[in-house]
């Protein structure tokens, strides 16, 4: 009994002394961090003291600690950052749906801001701003080495005025100048309109109004159309969408589908993850739809992309999307100021992380640039296939059929051409809804 005793005894004293010096250099370490980060610290004060008092202008500290705080922040990554009082506010007022500027979305990429997409209907998307452009100079001035957030302060000016900004294009050999006038950006967050026996849901933006914009107006639509028996199915249009808020795309998701996951975010600590999951109803009665992306499609349009096209609900055209698979989280501050901290990455139903990879469309369809072409030159091929066998002098009539029948003809004919139309104005489009008429085609009748 004493052995077993004294072997016990023995034990714990070992374990002490194995504890001890494990502990011992860890706690060493960690005084260590905590020293190395309070003499940062004062080295931060010190650097702060002389250029308050030995820089060759006088400074406002003011701005000196925003400037420190905001470059702590971007040196994470592209999207946290630091918003002044006046930042914050503006963000407060764009999530509503209105505020000032040209109407771009962008990022920052080796060093320059990067069009992630410009908004429809406004002055940049007017003046011919596409996604992916690079915008070098603001005004003659470089933008190289600026933070972005200094970047977009320098695009912004009063209502009215002018900007002029140098872009480079790929597929342009040289840089180029274009002039915007700024204006006041009211944001549509979702247009509708039908197309053929095809609703068209254009999603701009995901502000406060977006699913509300989008219940309204796909009903207005349905009815418009005499009913969803008369409707073939739904194209949701995220093209150069640049995402926004997070609830948002969860309830447009939902809208759409009846059970499953929409999207999950992981953060650094596993228990501050979140799972999203739809409920019960489609506002689509299970008609098929089609979802549209391409590169300026970022964020949050990448979430609704993902989850309608992990659980099969939708089939997703055009090119591959952006690729931000990252949640930013505003916190307020002191002072009325914020920070915008990346917290968590998103993942779609299946798992996947589209950060810096995007959603690769099922079908890949670029949109196709319209060669220049004269008016002559579109006469005469317009004039070269538009004739028929009924042009011919002395051609047959035909006379199986009622008159009836013959007007079905000619309004099927009529749809037809209209869809060649469309193929000219937006092909992505035109092949989006060809799409849904060939599923509509393979879909039973229901007697």
């Amino acid at each position: 009994m004493k052995k077993v005793v004294m072997a016990a005894m023995g034990g714990t004293l070992a374990g002490i002394v194995a504890t001890t010096q494990f502990v011992g250099p860890l706690v060493a370490q960690e005084s260590a961090r905590t020293t190395s980060v309070y003499e940062q610290l004062d080295l931060f004060g010190d650097i702060f003291e002389r250029i308050r008092s030995q820089y060759v202008e006088e400074v406002d500290e003011g701005d000196l600690i925003e400037a420190a705080i905001d470059g702590m922040l971007t040196s994470l990554d592209p999207h946290s950052s630091y918003l002044s009082p006046d930042d914050a506010a503006d963000m407060r007022v764009q999530t509503r749906g209105e505020f000032g500027g040209l109407g771009i979305e962008v990022t920052q990429e080796d060093g320059f801001v990067k069009v992630v997409s410009p908004i429809d209907g406004t002055p940049a998307d007017d003046a011919g701003i596409e996604a992916g452009d690079f915008i070098t100079h603001v005004d003659g001035d470089s933008v190289l080495g600026l933070t972005l957030d200094s970047a977009v302060d320098m695009m912004r000016g009063p209502v009215g005025s002018e900007i002029i900004i140098t872009v480079v294009r790929e597929g342009e050999a040289e840089p180029f100048d274009v002039s915007i006038i700024r204006d006041t950006i009211k944001l549509t967050a979702v247009r509708t309109r039908l197309q053929g026996e095809a609703v068209v849901l254009r999603v701009t933006t995901f502000n406060d109004q977006t699913y509300s914009n989008l219940e309204e107006g796909l009903a207005e639509q349905i009815e418009a159309a005499g009913g969803m028996d008369s409707v073939e199915g739904i194209v949701l249009d995220l093209r150069n969408n640049p995402g926004g808020l997070l609830n948002q795309a969860i309830r447009v998701s939902d809208a759409f589908l009846e059970k499953g996951e929409i999207v999950s975010t992981r953060g650094r600590n596993p228990e501050d993850g979140d799972r999203y999951n739809a409920t019960p109803g489609d506002l689509a009665n299970g008609k098929p739809i089609v979802v549209l992306i391409n590169g300026g499609s970022a964020s949050a349009s990448e979430i609704v992309a993902g989850a309608l096209q992990d659980h099969r609900r939708a089939i997703v055209v055009g090119t591959k999307s952006f690729g931000k698979g990252s949640v930013q989280t505003v916190m307020p501050l002191r002072g009325d100021g914020a920070m915008r901290l990346t917290t968590a990455r998103y993942y779609t139903p299946s798992g996947r992380s589209i950060q810096a990879l995007g959603v690769s469309p099922d079908i890949v369809v670029a949109q196709p640039r319209r060669p220049a072409e004269t008016e002559e030159d579109e006469e005469e091929e317009s004039n070269l296939f538009n004739r028929s066998e009924a042009d011919l002098r002395g051609s047959l009539d035909n006379d199986s059929l009622s008159e009836d029948e013959v007007q079905q003809i000619e309004a099927d004919r009529a749809k037809a051409e209209a869809a060649a139309a469309l193929r000219e104005e937006d092909y992505q489009l035109a092949y989006a809804i060809d799409i849904l008429k060939g599923l509509t085609a393979l879909t039973p009748s229901q007697d």
